[in-house]
C-alpha cells in the first residue's frame, strides 16, 4: 500500500495570527506561562511543601502546582501582582521608548532587556500593537506607556522634566562610551533598518552613537538597547548595590 502524506494545515493568516499573539493566543513564547526560555532544562520548583506560606503575596495555584516562570528565585510562588508591587518600589530612574512603525521585532527583546534592568517605564511610539514575541512575556511585569507620535511622547517627556537620550549612530552624535547619562531620561530607540525617525530625532536633546569596529553599518535595536541600558546601569548603580548573581 502507498503511503500518501497528511496534508498540512492550512497556514493561519498574518493579521490573524498577529491578532492573537496580543491576546495571548498564538503557540510560541508568546504563550508561554513565563517558562524559562534558554534550553530544555526543567527551570524553577516543584509544588510547595506543607504547610504553605501564610502571606498573601503567595499564588496558591503555584504553591499547589509548582512555578516553573522565567523569574528569580526570590519571586518564587509569588502573584505577577505582587512581583510588580515589589518591583515598583525600586525601579531605576532611567525610561525606555522605542518606535514602532513596521511591526518590529526587535521591540520584544528591547522590552524584555528594559525589565532584566528595571527601567522605569517602556514607551512604544507609533503603533500601539508591537511584536511581543522577543519580551518571552517580560512586558506583564514591566510598565508599558504607549504614544501615537513622537511629537506627543516629546511633550509627555517635556511635561516629566525628562531628557531625552536618542541612541543612532548620526551625524553629530557623541560616542556613548565617553557620554555622562542623566540619572532621570529616556533612552529613545528608532525602528530597525532606518534607526531614528526625524521627528524622534528632533526629540533627542542628546544622540548617542555606539562604538563599532567592523564592516557592518549598524548593529540591531535589540543589542543596542541592551548596550545603551546597561552603559546607564554601569554609571548610576553602585557596586554594593549590584545583585548577586545566580539568582
Amino acid at each position: 500500500m502507498s503511503h500518501v502524506p497528511a496534508a498540512e494545515p492550512a497556514a493561519e493568516p498574518a493579521a490573524d495570527l498577529d491578532a492573537r499573539r496580543d491576546a495571548g493566543l498564538a503557540a510560541g513564547p508568546d504563550r508561554d506561562d513565563d517558562r524559562d526560555d534558554r534550553d530544555d532544562r526543567v527551570v524553577g520548583v516543584g509544588p510547595h511543601p506543607l504547610p504553605w506560606p501564610d502571606d498573601p503575596r503567595y499564588d496558591p495555584e503555584l504553591l499547589a502546582e509548582g512555578d516553573r516562570r522565567n523569574v528569580v528565585d526570590g519571586y518564587r510562588y509569588w502573584t505577577r501582582e505582587a512581583i510588580v508591587a515589589d518591583l515598583d518600589t525600586r525601579r531605576h530612574e532611567f525610561h525606555v521608548a522605542v518606535e514602532n512603525w513596521q511591526h518590529d521585532m526587535n521591540i520584544g527583546s528591547v522590552v524584555r532587556t528594559a525589565n532584566a534592568f528595571l527601567a522605569r517605564e517602556v514607551h512604544i511610539v507609533g503603533r500601539r500593537r508591537w511584536n511581543r514575541r522577543g519580551a518571552m512575556v517580560t512586558d506583564r511585569y514591566q510598565h508599558v506607556r504607549h504614544h501615537a507620535t513622537a511629537e506627543e511622547f516629546a511633550a509627555w517627556a517635556a511635561a516629566e522634566g525628562l531628557p531625552v537620550v536618542g541612541i543612532d549612530n548620526l551625524p553629530g552624535a557623541v560616542p556613548l562610551e565617553t557620554t555622562e547619562l542623566p540619572r532621570r531620561c529616556v533612552l529613545l530607540f528608532g525602528q530597525e533598518g532606518p534607526g531614528l525617525s526625524e521627528a524622534a530625532w528632533a526629540a533627542s536633546q542628546t544622540v548617542c552613537s555606539i562604538a563599532q569596529f567592523g564592516s557592518t553599518r549598524s548593529i540591531n535595536a535589540g543589542a543596542a538597547a541592551a548596550i545603551a541600558m546597561h552603559t546607564w546601569i554601569v554609571q548610576h548603580v553602585p557596586a554594593s548595590e549590584l545583585p548577586p548573581s545566580g539568582v
